[in-house]
């Protein structure tokens, strides 16, 4: 069984690289972020064309997350963070599909810092945090995955000189980051190739796809009792060079049974 995240940036005019993408690759499982419209313009017919039932938080002109099955509909659980009752942002859907929780998350960005949207990002991330411990005590085989706006390491972006105010690398989410892993969770992409650099975004600007300039914000963490089915992960890099495609690359993990 595979797993997929891929922040599509604007679901609807991303319809043909989207499609391309799953005729080849065809997970059991897909996340989706950014999707950039309410559930009311999210395309329906064309997903279920696709071979795929979707679960969808949508949110006008921004933010926006999805879960799709492959022939079967994701069971909603919950479609916000518990935590605080007055954020409506669509950042967070949880389901049961194919005996998995799966949690697709759309992370703030938190841009500029300091400031609110990094204010808010980082309290986004305690509860995201306090949640995820949650699960893990639920016993629950989870897989948390989608765009966490974070860059875990020096290793994990192709330069660090002109990011050095950017939050997604400041010390606060990162450590954020670090506290899942030392709680427990496992990063697929990291456990495949803990050595070697692995981009799932390439910004539009400055050339930066054609440069591989790249860096790695986009990640599928693993509850133990998933990590020990995981077979392989990786990063479907050609669609991010597709025309019209989304300025992110579609990531997976690989499960048996």
């Amino acid at each position: 069984m595979k797993i997929a995240t891929y922040n599509v940036n604007d679901v609807r005019k991303r319809i043909d690289p989207l499609r391309a993408w799953l005729d080849v690759t065809a997970p059991e499982v897909v996340c989706l972020q950014e999707l950039k419209c309410t559930e009311a313009e999210f395309p329906y017919d064309a997903i279920n064309a696709m071979g795929y039932e979707a679960l969808v938080h949508g949110q006008k002109s921004w933010n926006g997350v999805a879960i799709l099955g492959k022939g079967v509909a994701p069971l909603e659980i919950r479609r916000h963070l518990p935590g605080d009752t007055a954020d409506r942002q669509a950042r967070y859907l949880e389901a049961a599909v194919l005996g998995l929780v799966v949690g697709c998350l759309y992370m703030p960005n938190g841009n500029p810092q300091p400031g609110p949207k990094f204010d808010y990002k980082l309290d986004w991330f305690e509860r995201f945090n306090q949640h995820a411990s949650s699960l893990l005590a639920s016993g629950h085989p989870v897989v948390l995955a989608g765009d966490y706006n974070v860059v875990p390491t020096d290793a994990d972006i192709y330069a660090t000189r002109s990011f050095k105010d950017n939050a997604l690398l400041q010390p606060a989410p990162r450590k954020a980051y670090r506290d899942l892993l030392e709680s427990g969770w496992i990063d697929a992409l990291h456990r495949q190739s803990p050595s070697k650099s692995l981009y799932t975004f390439w910004s539009y600007m400055r050339n930066r796809w054609p440069r591989d300039a790249g860096m790695r914000i986009d990640h599928l963490l693993l509850s133990p009792t998933v990590a020990r089915r995981m077979r392989t992960a990786g990063i479907d890099r050609e669609v991010r060079g597709l025309e019209g495609a989304s300025d992110h690359a579609p990531a997976w993990v690989e499960l048996s049974g």
